[in-house]
């Protein structure tokens, strides 16, 4: 059975209730100046809105891809913010219909940026629309069936599509090819993710010693939605504690209630880890077997769980299927098996 957690909530990189969403709404910055991390894509996007500002354009379309919570969303209100445009927020598993799509298209203003949350979920169908708005901004509507039906051809507004993506090799080439920017967002460092939640604690009025500031920036997975999540969850124990500033032992004591160790692993973590050590001796083992075994959904495994495994050299992805690292034995405290150790 699959182990479900305060702490595999807490430490989630996905979003969770409406309550979380306006909470993050608050901590959301909203210019480049406010935003932290990601320096290379800030200074790029900068430059790129100055310049279609200048021309009096529209932006051109953008694709923002990486890991969830790294904040992909919150780009794309700065982005709309810095062009003066009004934005538009949808998600691909929202269209169903090409009726839907040609609703919103229709609906743009000119200028206006069209956010696509999850764009790698479209269905095919409705990407192939999408390709002649956003290329030639013209939109053909099918009317009638069979041997009558005829084609009507729409003129639409300039607008900017900005697709945001955990799985940009999921995306058809054809779409991909209309984004004129293409950006990654990768895993902030520590330092970053620290001036972050100092920005958070002094908006939602926490007061936070500098000590318990870096126990939660170690264990944030260097996210900065996890972050903003930990400081609040921390906030909460201090406060039933009745203590009304947040120490480095009231952080851990919390951290440590929510099962999450000194690197930001929780029991879903832990549990992967141990499946692989100690159920296939380290691997490698196929993602469809590692799911069962976890009683996971695959895709769970492969967009919560391991990207961070990744970054901390706990997991490798072999040709022939996941396998732990000698880093992850250690962190287990168990020793790799010798025939494992020398594959790395």
């Amino acid at each position: 059975m699959a182990i479900k957690s305060s702490s595999s909530t807490a430490v989630s990189p996905q979003k969770t209730d409406r309550e979380e969403q306006v909470s993050e709404n608050i901590l959301r910055p909203q210019t480049l100046d406010q935003y932290v991390g990601q320096s290379q894509i800030k200074s790029n996007l900068r430059v790129f809105c100055k310049a279609a500002k200048q021309r009096k354009e529209p932006l051109e379309h953008v694709l923002l891809s990486g890991p969830p919570g790294l904040g992909k969303t919150t780009l794309a209100y700065i982005i709309a913010r810095e062009m003066e445009a009004p934005l538009r927020m949808t998600a691909g598993p929202v269209i169903e219909k090409a009726a839907d799509l040609a609703a919103i298209l229709t609906s743009l203003q000119a200028g206006e940026v069209l956010f696509i949350d999850e764009i790698h979920r479209l269905r095919p169908a409705i990407e192939e629309i999408l390709y002649s708005a956003m290329e030639d901004f013209r939109l053909d509507i099918i009317l009638g069936k069979g041997p009558g039906a005829r084609t009507m051809r729409l003129d639409l507004p300039k607008f900017t599509v900005i697709g945001a993506t955990t799985k940009a090799a999921s995306l058809s080439a054809p779409l991909r090819d209309r984004f004129g920017h293409n950006f990654r967002l990768e895993f902030y460092a520590e330092e970053e993710i620290a001036e972050i939640i100092s920005r958070s604690a002094k908006i939602l009025e926490i007061e936070l010693d500098e000590s318990a500031k870096r126990v939660l920036a170690a264990r944030s997975r260097r996210t900065p939605r996890i972050a903003n999540r930990l400081l609040r969850r921390t906030r909460d124990f201090a406060s039933v504690d009745g203590q009304s500033k947040v120490s480095k032992s009231a952080a851990e004591s919390a951290l440590k209630a929510l099962g999450i160790d000194e690197v930001g692993l929780n029991i879903g973590d832990r549990a992967l880890l141990e499946t692989l050590c100690n159920k296939f001796n380290g691997g490698p083992v196929g993602l469809n077997t590692l799911s069962a075994a976890l009683a996971e959904e695959e895709a769970t495994i492969e967009d919560v769980y391991e990207p961070f495994l990744l970054q901390l050299g706990f997991i490798e992805r072999t040709s022939r299927g996941r396998k732990a690292t000698p880093r992850a034995w250690e962190h287990l405290g168990m020793k790799a098996p010798a025939e494992n150790a020398k594959l790395f």
